[in-house]
């Protein structure tokens, strides 16, 4: 049993199933949640920030939902997807869930990550 802290409240929870039944309910296989960790404004967050706003306004467009989590702001959430670095891209949709680790300044790796570009 996990300990209080790292439970997902009800709420939490509904709305992670809501955000996924909506998903499914489109009918488009393709489409894509995600979530970016980040600490702040530091050069690498920030950075990372850009490199994954091009790279789903490029391969992504129109089929994608992305929000972006502070850590020094938001941290229920670390505990949830179990994010042990920074910045963190979390894909949980389409599944199988993925984690990258990094600046996602390598977009050959990163669309490899979500299966955007066949291996």
């Amino acid at each position: 049993m996990l300990p209080e802290e790292n439970k997902v409240s009800l709420e939490e929870s509904d709305e992670m199933t809501a955000s996924f039944e909506q998903a499914i309910a489109l009918g488009d296989q393709r489409h894509y949640y995600l979530r970016l960790y980040i600490a702040g404004t530091t050069p690498r967050s920030i950075q990372s920030l850009k490199n994954l706003k091009l790279l789903c306004e490029t391969y992504l467009q129109g089929r994608y939902e992305l929000e972006v989590i502070d850590v020094y702001q938001s941290s229920p959430e670390l505990q949830v997807d179990n994010v042990v670095a920074i910045p963190t891209l979390v894909k949980h949709l389409p599944l199988p869930l993925r984690q990258i680790i990094g600046d996602l300044s390598d977009t050959e790796k990163v669309l490899l990550g979500l299966n955007i570009v066949p291996r």
